[in-house]
């Protein structure tokens, strides 16, 4: 890619795969639209109340669009009242239950994952797709590197980049032959080397919106370093319109995950980034259990910014140049608080953490403020 010498700093910028944009309910993937974040309920979808609940805890993470396994006739049943309380789009996971899929576009569906190869005869798969465009639905294909179609394994001998982009694309050429081009594919692998060899041949395939994945990455700290060496490496390159990080652990880890890889790529800016120093010697207090602290309590603030902790002036200047906020550890007991990249006033270690979150909340509400007047101008 070419330095673009009209931007401030051309190494950070990253030229984005020209895909077509798509909608999922209200939210646009593809195209110039922000890149989004999504995770999936491990509830049973039959239990309303317990899914709603979840996908709450998901909406307040920032989730944009969460999906739900619907295997059996009782899920969709709930699926109806799940869809109209939620506040954002819900994607109904079918696998290969034609009826389920049309089930779940009646039920208010924004989005069916299948594979339309997967779902028996052509008339099966006519009835799921005008079912798509009778109740606005688009679909995720979602290619997985453990169940490739028999054909593909007997022929490549094992799951490789070609056989998942090859099944990709014919299940892909089904939709179209139907007139229906509200798709988006995904082809992951657990192994972050597969999964990125088939996303760069079906970005160069395709004009769809691709959404990124490393599948069964892990849990907790494994699948997150996994899931960032395998998406970093691929929205760094411009690939990918959608995410979800799958992680053994509470879903709502995915989306913290998400947003981090996606704001260390300055891809997406939500709520507090925090930049700390890893603590030594030096330290004027406890930057570990300062930084532990601060991330749970702030974990509300939704507006983008950027807040400095480091322990000792060393490197604590320099770093609060480039943070809205920012704390460096001194000597007796106090440091001081940077605003906007300057020194602004001293602050003992003991009530830091409480002052900082203050001052975060209140550049929040002020953020907030000024973005509700810019809507209220534009209106």
């Amino acid at each position: 890619m070419a330095a673009d010498h009209t931007h401030v700093r051309p190494w950070r910028m990253i030229e984005r795969r020209k895909s077509r944009k798509i909608r999922v309910g209200n939210v646009e993937v593809g195209g110039d639209a922000p890149i989004t974040v999504q995770s999936m309920t491990n509830t049973l979808t039959s239990d309303a109340k317990a899914t709603l609940e979840q996908i709450r805890q998901l909406e307040e993470a920032g989730a944009d669009i969460v999906r739900v396994s619907c295997p059996d006739t009782d899920s969709t049943a709930a699926f109806k009242t799940i869809a109209r309380e939620a506040r954002v789009p819900l994607v109904a996971d079918i696998h290969f239950h034609y009826k389920r899929g049309i089930e779940a576009a009646q039920a208010g569906a924004a989005c069916l994952r299948i594979n339309p190869g997967n779902i028996g005869s052509a008339d099966r798969v006519r009835d799921v797709i005008n079912a798509a465009k009778d109740h606005g639905c688009s679909i995720r294909i979602g290619v997985n590197a453990g169940s490739l179609e028999r054909e593909l394994l007997e022929r490549y001998g094992e799951p490789c980049p070609e056989a998942m982009v090859e099944s990709a694309l014919n299940h892909a050429k089904i939709l179209q032959d139907h007139d229906f081009h509200e798709f988006k594919i995904s082809v992951k692998a657990s192994d972050p080397f597969l999964t990125v060899a088939a996303y760069q041949q079906l970005a160069e395939a395709i004009d769809c919106p691709l959404h990124l994945g490393v599948t069964e990455a892990g849990a907790l700290r494994t699948g997150t370093v996994k899931s960032a060496i395998g998406m970093g490496s691929m929205l760094w390159a411009g690939i990918g319109d959608t995410i979800r990080v799958s992680l053994a652990a509470d879903p709502v880890e995915e989306i913290k995950v998400g947003f981090d890889i996606l704001k260390s790529l300055g891809l997406r800016h939500r709520g507090v980034n925090i930049i700390a120093c890893p603590s030594c010697a030096r330290q004027g207090f406890n930057v570990i259990k300062t930084v532990e602290a601060l991330e749970e309590r702030l974990a509300h603030i939704s507006q983008p910014m950027s807040l400095s902790i480091i322990g000792c002036v060393v490197n604590g200047p320099g770093e609060a140049l480039m943070t809205d906020l920012g704390f460096t550890g001194g000597g007796a007991g106090s440091g001081m608080v940077y605003m906007a990249g300057k020194p602004d006033h001293k602050q003992s270690n003991d009530g830091m953490i409480d002052h900082i979150v203050e001052l975060v909340e209140q550049r929040a509400a002020q953020l907030k403020a000024a973005a509700e007047g810019e809507a209220i101008a534009a209106e």
